[in-house]
């Protein structure tokens, strides 16, 4: 285990080890925003219900738009018209259903009133400004699968078929540990000598949220061994992931890598990843263990391309990783690395394409090196880039 493991390795095997396996729940439409659909949902209705206007005007048989006509029933959105009578039109709104024997509507602008009759001043085609029954979603159809993600126009579409629950996964408990005699919470105090802030903690609470599920604050650990075995029990009894920051390298003060050996099983152990090379991956007991880097960067970055991979995964969805896309590098790399970096850029647009701008400091330890890019150039190891070379870049906020 003291290799470095390629990150498309790594990724793979800690994806190999998701198994979804969370009791499904039944939650209110109104409240399912960003829920995992447990089931496929079929419609029961068409939508529309009725062959409908898609404009205001006038509702007509195709082979009387020739001449004037007299209006024979006003329909509104709701109604319920009667059979068109032959050499007449329906004055009609959008959404109104189109009354039996009408086969084209002609809006309102290419239509005047004159003595009581209608004019058309163009033929209509026949279906025009019509919109039938079930243009959008016909009965037993299937609406959305399961393993999505619902968003809010989801929630429309699943409304628009008459869905007042939805089946959905419970969202996954995930604890979130900090590791470090230097740690103080925000507001706790003025920093002592030597101590930092715990940015890890709310870092990660953001990115669990991100994802819908639960943030489970496990506190801080001190650098002890007995003390931080008792913290990972008591994090993985009360979810179905530990997450911890800090603890994992190779100093006499990282006690997290051995008290995960000792109470489960480390699957695997540093990535040929720049930033966040001393990640950790195993179980604490059954439950899964994902151990990231201390330094703040490294901690967004590899939840980011590890730790969220795993728990969607885990949490059932089905839906692929956000694509890379490809941007023109406004920087060089003149030493090729070991390690597959992660750089924090900026894109803009330049002449019609995207141009990568890396932020100036990119040490592990620089937070604000994430919080003022708004993505992730990709750095093959072994690879060296001339500035205007293309480079795979990955959006920050499809990642959180």
């Amino acid at each position: 285990m003291s290799s470095l493991l390629p990150v498309a390795e790594a990724l793979e095997r800690v994806l190999a080890s998701a198994t979804p396996a969370q009791p499904l729940v039944e939650l209110p439409l109104i409240d399912a925003l960003g829920a995992v659909l447990a089931r496929d949902i079929v419609s029961g209705v068409d939508v529309p219900g009725a062959d409908n206007s898609a404009m205001d005007g006038y509702a007509l048989r195709v082979a009387d738009a020739g001449q004037a006509l007299p209006v024979s029933q006003r329909i509104a959105a709701g109604a319920f018209p009667v059979p068109l009578e032959p050499g007449t039109c329906a004055r009609i709104f959008t959404g109104a259903p189109v009354p039996p024997g009408a086969d084209a509507v002609v809006m309102q602008e290419d239509c005047r009133q004159e003595d009581g009759r209608v004019h058309f001043t163009a033929i209509p085609a026949a279906g025009q400004h019509i919109r039938p029954r079930g243009q959008d979603v016909a009965a037993t159809a299937t609406v959305l699968r399961r393993g999505r993600v619902l968003r809010p126009q989801d929630l429309g579409l699943l409304a628009s078929v008459g869905r007042a629950l939805v089946p959905v996964y419970r969202p996954l408990r995930i604890a979130v540990l900090a590791t470090g005699n230097e740690l103080l919470e925000p507001g706790a105090g003025p920093l002592g000598s030597g101590q930092v802030y715990n940015s890890n903690r709310f870092t990660l609470a953001g990115l669990v949220r991100s994802l819908s599920m639960t943030f489970v604050d496990a506190g801080i650990v001190r650098d002890d061994a007995r003390a931080t075995a008792a913290a990972l029990q008591q994090a993985a009894s009360r979810a179905d992931c530990v997450i911890t920051s800090g603890g994992v390298s190779v100093g006499e003060e990282d006690h997290v890598k051995a008290q995960v050996q000792r109470l489960g099983e480390l699957q695997l152990w540093k990535l040929a990843i720049k930033p966040g090379k001393p990640l950790a991956f195993g179980r604490i007991g059954r439950t899964p263990f994902i151990g990231l880097p201390g330094n703040p960067s490294s901690v967004f970055v590899t939840f980011c391309l590890v730790a969220r991979p795993f728990l969607r995964k885990l949490q059932g969805i089905s839906e692929p990783e956000p694509p890379l896309l490809q941007a023109r590098a406004a920087f060089a790399v003149s030493a090729p690395g070991s390690r597959q970096e992660y750089l924090r850029v900026s894109l803009r647009a330049v002449g019609g394409a995207l141009e990568a701008v890396p932020f100036g400091n990119q040490s592990s330890g620089v937070l604000s090196s994430v919080s003022h890019s708004n993505a992730l150039a990709v750095i093959p190891p072994g690879a060296t880039v001339s500035e205007g070379d293309m480079v795979q870049v990955m959006l920050l906020d499809l990642l959180a």
